[in-house]
């Protein structure tokens, strides 16, 4: 299993090979991508920040459930910090498995709960200003 917060491009491949082993018959991914717009709003790109030790420690906590409630034999999880242009990956999730219904359905819970408890803050920067997405700020406009 690896659970890690990078500063640097993700590369799916890589955490594919980690995670697939001869026993497994799939390997499901989930790639987070920074797309052009948000709402109506053009996106020029994404800043993500993250508390390191805690984001890790909670993402292999997502980790040791999943492979406690499917059957699961690894996962992988990364999620990028810094600048993200559009088209850049910022998170990674990957699980092998015997067969693919249990990973489709732990994927989904990684990432949904990866969403709902890991300490990452998205901010998307627009021709209208800054805005924090996710986070303590995220109702706060930044100009």
């Amino acid at each position: 299993m690896v659970f890690k917060i990078v500063d640097g491009p993700i590369c799916e491949d890589e955490l594919f090979k980690h995670v697939r082993a001869d026993e497994d018959g799939a390997v499901l991914t989930f790639a987070g991508v920074v797309r052009n717009h948000s709402d109506n709003r053009k996106t020029e790109y994404l800043t993500y920040e993250a508390y390191q030790p805690m984001a890790e420690s909670e993402m292999a906590k997502i980790g040791t459930e999943v492979v406690k409630r499917w059957d699961v034999n690894d996962i992988g999880i990364l999620h990028r910090v810094g600048r993200l242009e559009i088209g850049d990956i910022s998170v990674l999730i990957a699980v092998s498995s015997p067969h693919r219904g249990d990973g489709f359905t732990a994927c989904q819970y990684a990432i949904d709960t990866l969403k709902q408890t890991v300490p990452i803050w998205k901010k998307e920067v627009t021709i209208g200003g800054e805005y924090w997405v996710e986070g303590p700020n995220s109702t706060t406009a930044i100009r």
